[in-house]
Parts: C-alpha cells; sequence; structure tokens
C-alpha cells in the first residue's frame, strides 16, 4: 500500500540477490530498491537465512540502494519477499568462476559547496571536492564464460527522481536494469552503495529548479522554508508546464544515468581477464562506538550547529572476504573520504565499502573528520561528535581484514 504522498509507480523496485557458494562456506549478496534497511528488517532476514537456508549472518551483506523515491516498509511480508529473492538464487547455484575488475563513472560528485551568492555552505555541485569515480565489479560467470551476475559498487545517492512522488529504484535501479536487459535477463544485477554521504549525481538541477518552486509557494502561504526541507512534492501543482517539464527530465536523467553506469559496469566486465574457480568465503562482524550528540538549534545548513551531550552511537562493521576481494560494511551513510581511506590503507588492492549495509546506525551521516568543519545539512543533522568515527570505521574494518580466517 503506498502513503499518501506516493502517487503511483513509475518502475518496479526489486530485491536483487546472488548466493556463492566456496564448497565449505555460503554468502549471500542482497541489493533492495530501498531509502535503507532498517534494523528488524536485517535481524528477521539474516536469521531467517541462516536458519532455513543455512547462510550465516556474518556472510550476508544486506544493502539498500537509497533510492529517495521507495516508501518504507516494515518487516513481515516484506521480509519474505527478500528471504525469496535469496532462495530463489541458491536454488540456481551453478558452477562458476569469479572475477574483479575497476572502472571510472563521472556521474558522481561531491554535493557540498560554499554557495557562491550567500557565502554560506549549500548543496551544489562541487567538482573540486572529494569524490571517488571508482566503479568496482565483481563478475560471476559460468565455466564455458557465460556471464551470471555481477555485483558492482559506486558511491552516489539515488536522488535523481526524489521530487516525483512516484515509487521509483532511481539510478540504482535502472542501472541494473539496463545492464540485465543487456543480457536478455540472464544476468542478475547488484547495485552496492559506495559512501555516498556527500555526494549526488552530477546532474540534478531539475530538483534545485523544482525546490526554489516550492520555496515560492509556500511563502504565498507565509511558511519560510528556505533553510528546511519538507516531504518531497508537497506545493508543487502537478498541472503547472514548468513542473511537468521538470519532472519529466528527472524520469529522463535516470534512465540516461542508468545507461552510462550500466555501460561502463559491462566495459570492466569484459575486460577481465583473471578468472577464479575456487575461492575462500569468510565474513565477520565488529560494533564500535563513539560519543554522541543533540542538537538545540534548527536550519537546514548555513549555521553553527548547537549541541549538547547525547547517548554513545554504536556503528556496526562488517567484513565480506571473497577470495581476495574484501567488502567492508558499515550500516550508515558515510562521507566519501572515509572509504578512500579504507582502500589507501588496506593491505588488499581488491577493497571496497558498501555503506547502508546490514541495519541502520542511530548516527546519521557519518562525516570524515575534516568535514566536521562543514556547515552542510549533513554535519550539522549527524549525531556524532567529532574526532571519532573515520578512524574507528577504518580500523575496525582494517581489524577484521587482520582477523580473517582466523
Amino acid at each position: 500500500e503506498l502513503p499518501k504522498n506516493y502517487e503511483g509507480i513509475l518502475d518496479h523496485i526489486y530485491s536483487r540477490a546472488i548466493v556463492i557458494d566456496s564448497g565449505s562456506a555460503l554468502a549471500a549478496l542482497i541489493t533492495l530498491d530501498a531509502g535503507g534497511v532498517q534494523d528488524p528488517i536485517w535481524q528477521a532476514v539474516s536469521k531467517q537465512l541462516e536458519t532455513e537456508l543455512g547462510i550465516p549472518a556474518k556472510n550476508i551483506l544486506l544493502t539498500a540502494t537509497h533510492s529517495h523515491s521507495v516508501p518504507g516498509q516494515p518487516a513481515g511480508p516484506y521480509t519474505q519477499k527478500i528471504v525469496e529473492s535469496v532462495r530463489l538464487a541458491k536454488q540456481r547455484l551453478a558452477p562458476a568462476r569469479i572475477g574483479y575488475g575497476t572502472g571510472v563513472s563521472y556521474i558522481n560528485v561531491n554535493r557540498n559547496i560554499i554557495d557562491p551568492k550567500t557565502k554560506r555552505w549549500w548543496e551544489g555541485p562541487n567538482y573540486e571536492g572529494p569524490s571517488d569515480k571508482t566503479v568496482a565489479v565483481i563478475k560471476f560467470e559460468s565455466l564455458s564464460g557465460e556471464p551470471l551476475a555481477v555485483y558492482y559498487n559506486y558511491a552516489m545517492h539515488g536522488v535523481a527522481a526524489g521530487q516525483l512522488d512516484l515509487v521509483s529504484g532511481d539510478a540504482p535501479g535502472t542501472t541494473s536494469k539496463y545492464i540485465e536487459d543487456s543480457f536478455d535477463d540472464k544476468v542478475v544485477a547488484l547495485w552496492s552503495s559506495g559512501a555516498a554521504g556527500d555526494q549526488n549525481p552530477i546532474y540534478f538541477q531539475q530538483t534545485y529548479d523544482l525546490r526554489e518552486i516550492r520555496i515560492k509557494d509556500y511563502a504565498k502561504r507565509g511558511q519560510d522554508i528556505s533553510n528546511s526541507m519538507p516531504p518531497g512534492g508537497q506545493g508543487l501543482d502537478r498541472k503547472d508546464p514548468t513542473v511537468m517539464k521538470l519532472m519529466n527530465q528527472q524520469k529522463q536523467m535516470i534512465l540516461s544515468m542508468g545507461q552510462f553506469l550500466g555501460e561502463e559496469v559491462m566495459h570492466v566486465m569484459r575486460g577481465m581477464d583473471r578468472m577464479e574457480s575456487s575461492v575462500k568465503i569468510d565474513g565477520r562482524f565488529k560494533t564500535v562506538t563513539c560519543p554522541g550528540r543533540e542538537r538545540t538549534n534548527t536550519g537546514r545548513a548555513g549555521f553553527p550547529g548547537e549541541y549538547k551531550a547525547g547517548n554513545p552511537v554504536d556503528i556496526r562493521l562488517g567484513l565480506l572476504q571473497v577470495g581476495d576481494i574484501m567488502i567492508g560494511a558499515v550500516n550508515a551513510e558515510v562521507f566519501n573520504p572515509i572509504a578512500q581511506r579504507l582502500k589507501k590503507e588496506s593491505p588488499y588492492a581488491r577493497t571496497m565499502m558498501a555503506t547502508l549495509t546490514n541495519g541502520s546506525a542511530r548516527s546519521g551521516y557519518i562525516p570524515h573528520d575534516a568535514g566536521f568543519s562543514m556547515y552542510t545539512f549533513e554535519v550539522l543533522s549527524s549525531r556524532l561528535q567529532p574526532g571519532c568515527a573515520e578512524s574507528a570505521i577504518v580500523n575496525g574494518i582494517l581489524d577484521l581484514m587482520a582477523d580473517s580466517g582466523k
């Protein structure tokens, strides 16, 4: 049942799954077209997969695409649909080889800028800001060389269609669909959310334009929302030709980005020449704790936040090792420099970070240490005190790598 502020379905949403059997251990990679993975859903899914399918919880990565165009779902029937996708994947197990490669895609951009007019922090494309363009790709193919599945990791918010009030998998969903269509639906393509806490689609102007229209509409009613963000779509006259044009352009944009990113994923797949048929699987969990804070003033961005001490914040980390591929996991929205640091310090060249994975921390956004100096909405809303999370995450995942196999 759709919430009342959703007007319909733009495209179908999915639970996609890959099951890996090394002969001695099972693992599951699962991606949901969803804004996030709430703890009750992650707990219910991992428990059922462990009990019914023999996949240890430590070997499960349950990741959200973070599409802003998918309503939240409670556990129950939703959980069963996720489990069923994994059950189908396990039923279709076949002898396979695995390969890894990386490419680049320029459809993401750092989204935190100093506004040239106000001289304050705000949202917009920061071409000079930190932004990892890497697309990490894991390919699974049959022993005869036919592609079976692909797991790809990229750092970008799925927010291009967020103003439409139509259910959509956004750019992550259209990318996977484009890849699957290209292989006549004989391949399952899983998006993995990289460290995108500060990364937006590079082409995002329609959203800014629609926001300005909403600000003016609210101002006519005596409400100033210029430094806040009400629920998407409220205050928009959908019969207005300008609004209709901008919304149609947003629909076009997610298809375009899906094609561009999908083509790069397939380019990387075609270039892989080192494929392995026997790999080690090992998974681990770890929880790190950082000092918390509670904000006491308001305003979306541009001004300093005021805080009081809050409860400590737990952050769940994970690691899934597939051969010499290391997938570090964090259950929150992480700023991009943290993942870049992890890859730099990792002793394994084939390292990536999957965020919004295995539940949801109460941290809010997790900025890197230097990011706390920015008065952006992500930093102001973070429930973390500065100086802890970046090193706790990087060192925590590195510790899991060091402990792997022990």
